[in-house]
């Protein structure tokens, strides 16, 4: 079990670094211990802030020898308390912003390496000068690094077309528990020899290894694209949208984002610089992106088609195609600014779950009956991913509603919401994963023989219990 550093080991870990790449300072520990939700407040006696997987390496196997406990930190953006300490001031902080290299860009090989502090933006950028396309899309993207999406198994508003992180890896370098290190970034789309263990470190929320570098996929760069704000009734409507979309446009389809009328309107007053196009008419509204190589696809005539045909027959209320990259943006930003308006309208209860596509209509109306019986302090905002199936059930409080009642409803809500997804053959994290947050209701409703295979894997690679404890798994 691990126990807390002596001051000679602090000592030995603040000489891998040297001067510059560790903080001890209580005004500069501040930032590392409280996580993006201000769920959790943890405590560190020392940061390390490596520049090279050789310092990784010789941080772990220091730690990993002495049984000090290990928290990696990338961006902080988390949702669920994966990145930060606990309150017993015994665990190390390991921030990786500064092993934030583009080591290579392969054009020809549509790949590119990266290291983990790298944000996701850069990594974008990166792709976007060698004229390729790197398609992970998050709000957050700015800060997020490319460590915190790969040890999160991060989805974002183009899963649809391109997947999941997972989906965009080639390989990895991971450090061991023991500080050694797992070379695996070839950039490969068929290698055959034997089990896939870089798989094993993806979602795994730097509980088995700390990643520091990737080699990911890139794509070729849209040069047509076609954007567009629709309103419909009903999330029944959206999906019969999507498979008329699907029928017609196939894989050009990358964005298929559903929103209430709450979280518009939500958005527009609490968000400067954003508007609704489509006034507020529909109870429901989706915010559609097609793309393709080819500039010659005409896909704007192709989304104006359907959307004519979907509206003769019903499914369409309104829509709006933006004529213009500026149009484009506002939609998006209409779309992205959906959690920052619910974090200035005041407390919410989130849930990130997914169920299969063709039972989103009856999560939302099951779920909303949940949370008026349950919770009716509150409001549903349930908005997201629709076109993969992950949406973010979410609850803002009332004005003038009682905040402690509100926020007391938090875990019977969560019971009954989880109970519910569950039936629907979902998931209860869909993207956001699992950290401290999620860990015991995991640990009660995950199939006991797959959590045994993870609890051995977590044993086998990490036989002291080092990296990042109390997520994903509890201790057994």
């Amino acid at each position: 079990m691990p126990r807390p550093p002596s001051p000679a080991t602090l000592t030995q870990l603040k000489a891998v670094v040297g001067p510059s790449g560790w903080l001890d300072a209580p005004e500069e520990l501040a930032p590392y211990l409280t996580d993006f939700r201000h769920l959790y407040h943890g405590a560190t006696p020392l940061v390390l802030r490596p520049r090279s997987v050789d310092e990784v390496a010789k941080i772990l196997a220091i730690c990993n020898q002495q049984e000090v406990a290990v928290v990696p930190q990338g961006g902080n953006t988390g949702y669920c308390g994966a990145a930060t300490p606990d309150e017993s001031g015994s665990q190390i902080v390991v921030a990786m912003q500064r092993l934030n290299r583009v080591r290579q860009v392969d054009a020809d090989n549509y790949s590119m390496v990266v290291e983990v502090g790298c944000t996701l933006a850069g990594a974008q950028t990166a792709a976007r000068e060698a004229n390729r396309f790197f398609p992970l899309s998050l709000g957050s993207q700015g800060t997020a690094q490319i460590g915190g999406n790969l040890s999160t198994n991060a989805g974002g508003t183009a899963v649809l077309r391109y997947g999941m992180m997972r989906d965009l890896v080639l390989g990895l370098e991971v450090v061991l528990a023991d500080g050694r290190v797992l070379s695996a970034l070839k950039s490969l789309r068929k290698d055959n020899t034997g089990y896939d263990v870089k798989s094993l470190f993806l979602g795994a929320e730097g509980t088995l290894g700390l990643i520091t570098a990737a080699s990911l996929k890139l794509f070729s760069l849209a040069a047509d694209t076609a954007t567009a704000l629709v309103g419909v009734d009903s999330p029944t409507h959206a999906l019969e949208l999507l498979n008329r979309l699907r029928s017609a446009a196939g894989e050009q389809i990358s964005t298929f984002e559903l929103m209430p009328r709450i979280a518009v309107q939500m958005t527009v007053k609490h968000v400067p610089g954003v508007a609704n196009p489509l006034q507020f008419d529909s109870p429901w509204y989706l915010l559609i992106e097609l793309g393709a190589a080819n500039p010659h696809q005409n896909l704007t005539g192709l989304l104006t088609s359907e959307l004519e045909d979907a509206a003769a027959a019903g499914t369409v209320k309104d829509a709006m195609l933006a004529t213009s990259i500026a149009q484009a943006q506002a939609m998006w930003k209409l779309r992205e600014s959906v959690p920052e308006a619910q974090r200035r309208h005041g407390a919410s209860i989130k849930h990130d779950v997914s169920v299969p596509v063709s039972a989103i209509p009856t999560l939302i109306e099951k779920g909303t009956a949940l949370a008026n019986a349950l919770a009716p302090e509150g409001e549903v905002v349930s908005y997201g991913h629709a076109g993969d199936g992950n949406l973010h059930f979410n609850l803002s409080q009332k004005p003038g509603a009682d905040l402690p009642l509100f926020v007391s409803r938090t875990h019977p809500l969560e019971h009954a919401m989880f109970d519910l997804v569950e039936s629907l053959n979902g998931s209860i994290s869909a993207e956001h994963g699992i950290g401290r947050l999620k860990a015991e209701e995991f640990a009660r409703r995950a199939d006991p023989v797959e959590l045994s295979v993870m609890h051995a894997l977590k044993r086998a690679l990490d036989p002291k219990g080092i990296l990042n404890p109390g997520k994903v798994l509890c201790a057994n």
